[in-house]
Protein backbone atom coordinates (compact mmCIF):
# COMPACT_ATOMS: atom_id res chain seq x y z
CA UNK A 1 0.00 0.00 0.00
CA UNK A 2 3.34 2.21 0.77
CA UNK A 3 3.48 2.39 -3.58
CA UNK A 4 -0.46 3.97 -3.12
CA UNK A 5 -0.14 6.33 -0.80
CA UNK A 6 2.94 7.96 -2.13
CA UNK A 7 1.06 8.12 -5.38
CA UNK A 8 -2.12 9.95 -3.79
CA UNK A 9 0.82 11.98 -2.04
CA UNK A 10 2.30 12.93 -5.45
CA UNK A 11 -1.25 13.69 -6.96
CA UNK A 12 -2.68 15.93 -4.31
CA UNK A 13 1.15 18.34 -5.07
CA UNK A 14 0.12 18.09 -8.47
CA UNK A 15 -3.17 19.21 -8.12
CA UNK A 16 -2.29 22.21 -6.23
CA UNK A 17 -0.47 23.60 -8.53
CA UNK A 18 -2.18 24.88 -11.59
CA UNK A 19 -0.53 23.42 -14.91
CA UNK A 20 -2.44 25.07 -17.91
CA UNK A 21 -0.81 23.99 -21.46
CA UNK A 22 2.44 25.73 -21.99
CA UNK A 23 2.42 26.70 -17.93
CA UNK A 24 3.89 23.38 -16.21
CA UNK A 25 6.76 24.88 -14.84
CA UNK A 26 5.35 24.94 -11.30
CA UNK A 27 4.50 21.20 -11.20
CA UNK A 28 7.03 20.08 -13.42
CA UNK A 29 9.30 21.63 -10.29
CA UNK A 30 7.81 20.21 -7.70
CA UNK A 31 7.46 16.81 -9.38
CA UNK A 32 11.30 17.30 -9.93
CA UNK A 33 12.35 17.95 -6.68
CA UNK A 34 10.32 14.95 -5.07
CA UNK A 35 11.86 12.42 -7.54
CA UNK A 36 15.29 13.86 -7.27
CA UNK A 37 14.74 13.54 -3.02
CA UNK A 38 14.13 9.91 -4.11
CA UNK A 39 17.15 9.29 -5.68
CA UNK A 40 16.38 9.33 -9.38
CA UNK A 41 18.70 11.26 -11.61
CA UNK A 42 15.57 13.13 -13.20
CA UNK A 43 16.37 14.83 -16.98
CA UNK A 44 14.51 17.86 -18.16
CA UNK A 45 14.18 19.63 -21.12
CA UNK A 46 10.72 22.72 -20.89
CA UNK A 47 8.60 21.12 -18.96
CA UNK A 48 8.75 17.94 -19.94
CA UNK A 49 10.95 15.32 -17.20
CA UNK A 50 12.30 11.79 -17.95
CA UNK A 51 14.11 8.87 -16.18
CA UNK A 52 15.79 6.15 -17.49
CA UNK A 53 16.06 2.59 -15.39
CA UNK A 54 19.73 2.10 -14.24
CA UNK A 55 21.33 -0.66 -16.44
CA UNK A 56 20.43 0.08 -20.05
CA UNK A 57 21.03 -1.68 -22.91
CA UNK A 58 20.77 -0.80 -26.29
CA UNK A 59 20.93 -4.63 -27.60
CA UNK A 60 17.62 -4.99 -25.22
CA UNK A 61 14.19 -3.53 -26.27
CA UNK A 62 12.91 -0.43 -24.86
CA UNK A 63 9.72 0.39 -22.86
CA UNK A 64 8.71 3.88 -22.34
CA UNK A 65 5.66 4.73 -20.02
CA UNK A 66 4.49 8.13 -20.50
CA UNK A 67 1.97 10.69 -19.33
CA UNK A 68 1.16 14.34 -19.76
CA UNK A 69 1.34 17.03 -16.60
CA UNK A 70 -0.52 20.14 -18.09
CA UNK A 71 -4.70 20.13 -17.70
CA UNK A 72 -7.10 22.19 -19.91
CA UNK A 73 -8.45 25.48 -17.55
CA UNK A 74 -11.30 24.71 -15.78
CA UNK A 75 -15.04 24.97 -16.89
CA UNK A 76 -17.57 26.98 -15.07
CA UNK A 77 -19.40 24.60 -13.48
CA UNK A 78 -17.29 23.56 -10.47
CA UNK A 79 -18.96 23.81 -7.22
CA UNK A 80 -15.54 22.88 -5.84
CA UNK A 81 -12.06 24.46 -5.78
CA UNK A 82 -10.43 22.54 -8.99
CA UNK A 83 -7.08 23.54 -7.48
CA UNK A 84 -8.12 21.99 -3.77
CA UNK A 85 -7.81 18.32 -3.94
CA UNK A 86 -10.15 17.35 -1.01
CA UNK A 87 -10.72 13.75 -0.54
CA UNK A 88 -14.37 12.31 -0.07
CA UNK A 89 -14.57 8.67 1.17
CA UNK A 90 -12.97 6.62 -2.52
CA UNK A 91 -12.94 10.05 -3.98
CA UNK A 92 -10.46 12.46 -5.25
CA UNK A 93 -11.57 16.08 -6.70
CA UNK A 94 -9.41 18.46 -8.43
CA UNK A 95 -8.43 19.20 -11.68
CA UNK A 96 -6.18 17.33 -14.01
CA UNK A 97 -6.91 14.45 -11.08
CA UNK A 98 -8.37 11.61 -13.64
CA UNK A 99 -6.97 13.65 -16.43
CA UNK A 100 -4.16 12.55 -16.25
CA UNK A 101 -2.85 12.99 -13.16
CA UNK A 102 -3.51 9.67 -11.86
CA UNK A 103 -2.00 8.23 -14.67
CA UNK A 104 1.14 10.06 -13.94
CA UNK A 105 1.55 8.91 -10.55
CA UNK A 106 0.39 5.48 -10.78
CA UNK A 107 3.05 4.91 -14.16
CA UNK A 108 5.45 6.39 -11.73
CA UNK A 109 4.83 4.20 -8.98
CA UNK A 110 5.15 1.57 -11.33
CA UNK A 111 8.42 2.37 -13.23
CA UNK A 112 9.68 2.61 -9.22
CA UNK A 113 8.76 -1.46 -8.64
CA UNK A 114 10.19 -2.44 -12.44
CA UNK A 115 13.70 -0.57 -11.92
CA UNK A 116 13.88 -2.04 -8.65
CA UNK A 117 13.89 -5.81 -10.51
CA UNK A 118 15.79 -7.38 -12.94
CA UNK A 119 13.94 -6.82 -16.45
CA UNK A 120 14.23 -7.78 -19.91
CA UNK A 121 13.54 -4.52 -21.61
CA UNK A 122 14.85 -1.42 -20.88
CA UNK A 123 12.47 1.13 -18.92
CA UNK A 124 11.86 5.37 -19.33
CA UNK A 125 9.54 7.06 -17.91
CA UNK A 126 8.89 10.36 -19.29
CA UNK A 127 6.50 13.32 -17.72
CA UNK A 128 5.17 15.40 -20.06
CA UNK A 129 4.00 18.71 -21.01
CA UNK A 130 1.96 20.46 -23.70
CA UNK A 131 -0.72 17.36 -24.47
CA UNK A 132 -3.99 19.31 -24.40
CA UNK A 133 -2.93 21.58 -27.09
CA UNK A 134 -0.78 18.86 -29.18
CA UNK A 135 1.49 20.98 -29.09
CA UNK A 136 5.71 20.99 -30.22
CA UNK A 137 7.23 20.99 -27.44
CA UNK A 138 5.61 18.36 -25.18
CA UNK A 139 6.76 14.54 -26.01
CA UNK A 140 6.89 14.35 -29.21
CA UNK A 141 9.86 16.63 -28.75
CA UNK A 142 11.60 14.69 -25.91
CA UNK A 143 11.75 11.37 -28.55
CA UNK A 144 14.48 13.14 -29.89
CA UNK A 145 16.40 13.18 -26.97
CA UNK A 146 15.40 9.30 -26.29
CA UNK A 147 16.82 5.65 -27.75
CA UNK A 148 14.68 3.81 -29.84
CA UNK A 149 11.40 2.99 -28.37
CA UNK A 150 10.28 -0.76 -28.84
CA UNK A 151 6.83 -0.50 -27.30
CA UNK A 152 4.96 2.36 -25.54
CA UNK A 153 2.74 3.08 -22.69
CA UNK A 154 0.45 6.14 -22.74
CA UNK A 155 -1.85 7.04 -19.50
CA UNK A 156 -4.92 8.20 -20.21
CA UNK A 157 -8.31 7.29 -18.45
CA UNK A 158 -9.57 4.52 -20.42
CA UNK A 159 -10.94 2.27 -17.16
CA UNK A 160 -7.46 0.20 -17.14
CA UNK A 161 -8.90 -1.24 -20.87
CA UNK A 162 -6.23 -1.07 -23.53
CA UNK A 163 -6.94 1.13 -26.21
CA UNK A 164 -5.42 -0.54 -29.50
CA UNK A 165 -6.13 1.90 -32.05
CA UNK A 166 -6.80 5.47 -31.51
CA UNK A 167 -9.00 7.50 -34.25
CA UNK A 168 -6.55 10.73 -36.17
CA UNK A 169 -8.02 14.22 -36.01
CA UNK A 170 -7.00 16.65 -39.15
CA UNK A 171 -8.43 20.03 -38.65
CA UNK A 172 -9.51 21.74 -41.80
CA UNK A 173 -10.72 25.52 -43.17
CA UNK A 174 -12.91 26.06 -45.80
CA UNK A 175 -12.91 29.28 -47.58
CA UNK A 176 -15.64 30.16 -49.99
CA UNK A 177 -15.57 32.95 -51.79
CA UNK A 178 -18.69 34.86 -53.76
CA UNK A 179 -19.10 38.27 -54.62
CA UNK A 180 -20.71 41.43 -52.42
CA UNK A 181 -23.41 43.08 -53.13
CA UNK A 182 -26.97 44.94 -52.06
CA UNK A 183 -29.18 42.13 -50.27
CA UNK A 184 -32.67 44.20 -51.52
CA UNK A 185 -31.31 43.89 -55.09
CA UNK A 186 -30.24 40.82 -57.57
CA UNK A 187 -26.84 40.72 -57.29
CA UNK A 188 -24.34 39.63 -55.88
CA UNK A 189 -22.76 35.84 -55.28
CA UNK A 190 -23.79 34.41 -51.66
CA UNK A 191 -20.78 32.89 -50.43
CA UNK A 192 -23.13 31.73 -47.25
CA UNK A 193 -24.85 29.45 -49.95
CA UNK A 194 -22.02 28.43 -51.72
CA UNK A 195 -20.49 27.34 -48.73
CA UNK A 196 -23.80 25.01 -47.63
CA UNK A 197 -23.45 23.67 -51.47
CA UNK A 198 -20.36 22.52 -49.66
CA UNK A 199 -20.97 21.23 -46.42
CA UNK A 200 -23.57 19.34 -48.30
CA UNK A 201 -21.34 17.99 -50.20
CA UNK A 202 -19.39 16.53 -48.09
CA UNK A 203 -21.32 14.04 -47.48
CA UNK A 204 -21.05 12.81 -50.89
CA UNK A 205 -17.54 11.61 -50.60
CA UNK A 206 -16.59 8.54 -49.64
CA UNK A 207 -14.11 6.73 -47.57
CA UNK A 208 -14.90 3.20 -47.89
CA UNK A 209 -12.64 1.40 -45.61
CA UNK A 210 -14.16 0.82 -42.60
CA UNK A 211 -11.67 0.01 -38.88
CA UNK A 212 -13.10 -3.04 -36.75
CA UNK A 213 -11.50 -1.02 -33.49
CA UNK A 214 -12.38 2.90 -35.01
CA UNK A 215 -15.61 2.61 -38.01
CA UNK A 216 -15.36 4.91 -40.51
CA UNK A 217 -13.86 8.10 -41.25
CA UNK A 218 -15.42 10.58 -39.76
CA UNK A 219 -16.18 14.52 -41.18
CA UNK A 220 -18.16 17.13 -39.26
CA UNK A 221 -18.31 20.55 -39.77
CA UNK A 222 -18.35 22.40 -36.21
CA UNK A 223 -17.61 25.95 -37.04
CA UNK A 224 -19.19 28.84 -39.76
CA UNK A 225 -18.30 31.89 -40.08
CA UNK A 226 -19.76 34.75 -42.80
CA UNK A 227 -20.75 38.62 -43.44
CA UNK A 228 -20.61 41.77 -41.90
CA UNK A 229 -24.10 43.42 -41.66
CA UNK A 230 -27.47 42.21 -42.38
CA UNK A 231 -28.05 44.12 -45.90
CA UNK A 232 -24.95 42.84 -47.51
CA UNK A 233 -24.75 40.14 -49.47
CA UNK A 234 -21.40 38.14 -48.11
CA UNK A 235 -18.50 37.43 -50.13
CA UNK A 236 -16.96 35.30 -48.02
CA UNK A 237 -18.09 32.28 -45.72
CA UNK A 238 -15.57 30.26 -43.71
CA UNK A 239 -16.52 26.86 -41.92
CA UNK A 240 -14.08 24.35 -40.32
CA UNK A 241 -14.70 20.85 -40.38
CA UNK A 242 -13.27 18.11 -37.95
CA UNK A 243 -12.17 15.19 -39.19
CA UNK A 244 -11.41 11.73 -37.40
CA UNK A 245 -9.29 9.40 -39.36
CA UNK A 246 -8.96 5.67 -39.18
CA UNK A 247 -5.60 3.50 -39.77
CA UNK A 248 -6.52 3.24 -43.61
CA UNK A 249 -6.34 6.90 -44.55
CA UNK A 250 -3.55 9.22 -43.37
CA UNK A 251 -4.85 12.33 -43.27
CA UNK A 252 -2.71 13.38 -46.48
CA UNK A 253 -5.13 11.46 -48.32
CA UNK A 254 -8.17 12.64 -47.03
CA UNK A 255 -7.04 16.16 -47.11
CA UNK A 256 -6.77 15.19 -50.96
CA UNK A 257 -9.65 14.15 -51.55
CA UNK A 258 -11.53 16.34 -49.64
CA UNK A 259 -9.97 18.78 -51.46
CA UNK A 260 -10.69 17.82 -55.23
CA UNK A 261 -14.18 17.09 -54.24
CA UNK A 262 -14.68 20.41 -53.07
CA UNK A 263 -15.46 24.05 -54.89
CA UNK A 264 -13.55 25.87 -52.18
CA UNK A 265 -10.41 26.79 -50.78
CA UNK A 266 -9.42 23.90 -48.56
CA UNK A 267 -6.29 24.57 -45.92
CA UNK A 268 -5.31 21.89 -43.48
CA UNK A 269 -3.96 23.14 -40.04
CA UNK A 270 -2.15 20.00 -40.37
CA UNK A 271 -1.34 16.27 -40.76
CA UNK A 272 1.40 15.52 -37.85
CA UNK A 273 -2.04 13.60 -36.01
CA UNK A 274 -2.50 10.14 -37.93
CA UNK A 275 -4.66 7.44 -36.49
CA UNK A 276 -2.60 5.05 -34.64
CA UNK A 277 -2.80 1.19 -33.30
CA UNK A 278 -1.03 -1.96 -32.58
CA UNK A 279 -1.34 -5.71 -33.13
CA UNK A 280 -3.98 -7.17 -31.04
CA UNK A 281 -1.45 -10.37 -30.75
CA UNK A 282 1.16 -7.85 -29.12
CA UNK A 283 1.79 -9.53 -25.57
CA UNK A 284 1.34 -6.48 -23.93
CA UNK A 285 -2.30 -6.97 -25.39
CA UNK A 286 -2.53 -10.38 -25.03
CA UNK A 287 -1.52 -10.35 -21.30
CA UNK A 288 -4.13 -7.14 -20.73
CA UNK A 289 -6.67 -9.67 -22.44
CA UNK A 290 -5.46 -12.50 -20.11
CA UNK A 291 -5.96 -10.13 -16.79
CA UNK A 292 -10.08 -9.66 -18.19
CA UNK A 293 -9.43 -6.69 -19.70
CA UNK A 294 -11.02 -5.47 -22.87
CA UNK A 295 -9.31 -3.86 -25.84
CA UNK A 296 -11.35 -1.17 -27.63
CA UNK A 297 -10.73 1.42 -29.91
CA UNK A 298 -10.78 5.03 -29.07
CA UNK A 299 -12.09 8.10 -30.65
CA UNK A 300 -10.12 10.68 -28.63
CA UNK A 301 -7.10 12.19 -29.90
CA UNK A 302 -3.72 11.68 -27.26
CA UNK A 303 -0.16 11.73 -27.70
CA UNK A 304 -0.15 8.17 -29.00
CA UNK A 305 -0.78 9.88 -32.58
CA UNK A 306 2.78 11.27 -32.43
CA UNK A 307 4.44 8.60 -31.81
CA UNK A 308 5.74 6.60 -34.39
CA UNK A 309 6.35 3.11 -32.59
CA UNK A 310 3.86 0.49 -31.12
CA UNK A 311 1.35 2.15 -28.29
CA UNK A 312 -1.69 1.46 -26.10
CA UNK A 313 -3.44 3.77 -24.34
CA UNK A 314 -4.18 2.66 -20.91
CA UNK A 315 -4.49 4.42 -17.49
CA UNK A 316 -7.15 4.91 -14.59
CA UNK A 317 -9.99 6.77 -14.92
CA UNK A 318 -12.74 7.63 -17.22
CA UNK A 319 -12.26 9.96 -19.78
CA UNK A 320 -16.15 10.83 -19.55
CA UNK A 321 -14.60 12.45 -16.28
CA UNK A 322 -11.98 14.79 -18.50
CA UNK A 323 -12.35 18.24 -19.14
CA UNK A 324 -15.51 18.57 -16.82
CA UNK A 325 -16.46 20.51 -13.52
CA UNK A 326 -15.30 18.50 -10.53
CA UNK A 327 -13.34 15.91 -12.03
CA UNK A 328 -12.23 13.09 -9.83
CA UNK A 329 -10.38 9.98 -8.89
CA UNK A 330 -11.13 6.89 -7.25
CA UNK A 331 -8.16 6.58 -4.86
CA UNK A 332 -9.17 2.46 -5.92
CA UNK A 333 -8.83 2.92 -9.15
CA UNK A 334 -4.96 4.54 -8.72
CA UNK A 335 -4.27 1.22 -5.97
CA UNK A 336 -5.71 -1.03 -9.43
CA UNK A 337 -3.62 0.56 -11.82
CA UNK A 338 -0.18 0.42 -9.91
CA UNK A 339 -0.80 -3.55 -9.55
CA UNK A 340 -2.37 -4.02 -13.22
CA UNK A 341 0.73 -1.43 -14.72
CA UNK A 342 3.48 -3.88 -13.01
CA UNK A 343 1.44 -7.19 -13.58
CA UNK A 344 1.17 -6.33 -17.23
CA UNK A 345 4.93 -5.49 -17.52
CA UNK A 346 6.90 -7.59 -15.14
CA UNK A 347 9.37 -10.05 -17.31
CA UNK A 348 7.58 -9.14 -20.33
CA UNK A 349 9.43 -10.21 -23.64
CA UNK A 350 9.21 -8.46 -26.38
CA UNK A 351 11.98 -10.04 -28.45
CA UNK A 352 9.68 -11.08 -31.39
CA UNK A 353 8.25 -7.48 -31.56
CA UNK A 354 11.66 -6.30 -30.96
CA UNK A 355 13.18 -4.97 -34.57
Amino acid sequence: MEHVYNAIDLLRGMIIRPSFSREESEVANFLQTQWEKEGHKVNREGNNLWMIAPGFDAARPTILLNSHIDTVRPVSGWERDPFSPKGDGDYLFGLGSSDSGASVVSLYQAFVILSAQNQPYNLIYVASAEEEISGEYGVEYVLNYLPPITFGIVGEPTGMHPAIAEKGLMVLDCICHGVSGHAARNEGVNAILLAIQAINSLNDISFPQQSDFLGPVKMTTTMIKAGVQHNVIPDRCEFTVDVRSNEYYSNEKIYTTIKNHLDCEVISRGFRMNSSGIDPNHPFVQRAIMLGKKPYGSPTLSDQSLMHFPTVKIGPGDSARSHTADEYILFSEISEAIELYVRLLDRINLSDFHH
